[in-house]
């Protein structure tokens, strides 16, 4: 087994008197893709948030693995994250959409490669320089995933799929170690479904980087996982192989019912 580059130990969050994460630890490996499914209501998007520091947990810890040991990140801000290697989609499409689909690109990559103020201002010839360096990695990383015929179009003008393509082209652009992914599949058709399977198992294999994937497809969840996580109520219900959660009956009793 490789390495783990993420972990939570006991992690919790409370609003008011509702605990909607209860004490959850899991961890994510190199280059592993792990799936985090469960009922509607289970905690899974909180999760999400708690990981990429929308929320604060109320106790316990998330660590990520900075080069030579896991750090603590529960103080830091989201953007702080990024810098760190930590990116991620939504479940509601998030896109500039009055952008270009490059520029989308474009202001993703600042998160790791910030122009220096007075050069900006000043528009000096390195500053055109980096631009154009920037655009032509941009425009480089659409082509890898058939978008440059798009390219200046805006955002808000692409079709459904193409814009939740998007979102994980300008995800990719700050370089993430990690990746996650909530509800990928959220309005997609089935041959939509189909193409983001095919999207997500490439991305794995010519980027090498770890994804964390929520989904209720659950066809595409076990084509793609290698590893799953169940929540339920907050908590973890079960871990394990696709195969090995497809056949647990705590999963089954959770999702289907006890006669199910």
């Amino acid at each position: 087994m490789t390495k783990a580059v993420l972990k939570t130990r006991e992690l919790s969050v409370k609003f008011g008197g509702v605990t909607a994460v209860n004490k959850v630890t899991i961890e994510a490996h190199e280059n592993e893709l792990v799936g985090l499914i469960g009922p509607n209501g289970a905690g899974k998007t909180t999760l999400f948030n708690l990981l990429t520091g929308v929320y604060k947990p109320t106790s316990g810890e998330v660590v990520i693995d900075d080069g030579d040991q896991l750090v603590n990140i529960n103080q830091l801000p989201p953007y702080k994250r990024a810098q760190l290697g930590i990116a991620r989609t939504f479940q509601n499409i998030r896109l500039f959409k009055s952008r270009t689909v490059v520029e989308n690109v474009l202001i993703a990559m600042t998160a790791k490669n910030r122009p220096y103020v007075v050069q900006a201002m000043l528009r000096t010839p390195s500053f055109y320089k980096k631009e154009a360096q920037n655009r032509e990695k941009a425009l480089s990383l659409l082509e890898i995933f058939g978008m440059t015929n798009v390219a200046d179009e805006l955002a808000n003008n692409l079709p459904y799929g193409q814009q939740r393509r998007l979102e994980i082209v300008r995800a990719l652009a700050t370089t993430p170690k990690i990746l996650f992914l909530d509800e990928p599949a959220a309005g997609m058709n089935p041959q939509e479904t189909q193409a983001l399977t095919e999207l997500i198992k490439q991305i794995q294999v010519q980027f090498k980087i770890t994804i964390v994937l929520i989904e209720h497809d659950m066809n595409l969840v076990m084509a793609v996982s290698e590893r799953l996580y169940v929540l339920e109520y907050g908590k973890v219900l079960a871990t394990g192989t696709p195969k090995e959660i497809q056949n647990n009956p705590a999963v089954i009793k959770a999702y289907l019912g006890e006669e199910g």
